[in-house]
């Protein structure tokens, strides 16, 4: 008997998905295509809302933790500097290095102005408390990274 993947239900192939690419502590987040196949289990749970994710980072960019801080609607979501700043003050002190993500609910991932705009107002935040910020990833269809394109 053959099994077709359609014929595979959507939880199934997500439990699949997440034992494969999600890092566990003390991985080395070392490119964007990893980080981006780490970050798509955490935004499969709301496809039709754009979330922001933030991974914490050790002094050697081991993987620390994984966390959802922002939910929006389908083409935002509102997201606090100040928020930031304080999950890593008060629930991560040991972050030295920060990579943050967003997706994009309809499938494209280059960046627009407030992409931008926000990435830039972090970078400045995170400095302020000397965690550096790694990269911007934004996920859609494929995936976008500041870094690679010279933007952070």
């Amino acid at each position: 008997m053959t099994l077709k993947i359609q014929d595979v239900p959507d939880d199934i192939i997500r439990e699949e998905y997440v034992r494969r690419y999600t890092l566990k502590a003390g991985a080395k987040m070392n490119s964007s295509r990893k980080v981006a196949n780490h970050l798509r289990s955490y935004f499969s749970q709301s496809k039709s809302k754009e979330s922001f994710v933030m991974i914490y980072l050790n002094s050697q960019h081991e993987l620390i933790a994984t966390k959802i801080l922002f939910t929006g609607t389908i083409a935002t979501a509102a997201i606090y500097p100040r928020e930031i700043v304080k999950t890593l003050l008060i629930d991560y002190p040991g972050t030295a290095a920060v990579i943050i993500s967003h997706n994009h609910p309809s499938g494209a991932s280059t960046p627009s102005s407030p992409d931008f705009a926000i990435t830039k107002k972090i970078k400045t935040a995170l400095e302020s408390i000397d965690v550096e910020l790694l990269d911007h990833i934004i996920l859609g269809t494929n995936y976008y990274s500041f870094s690679d394109h010279h933007q952070i």
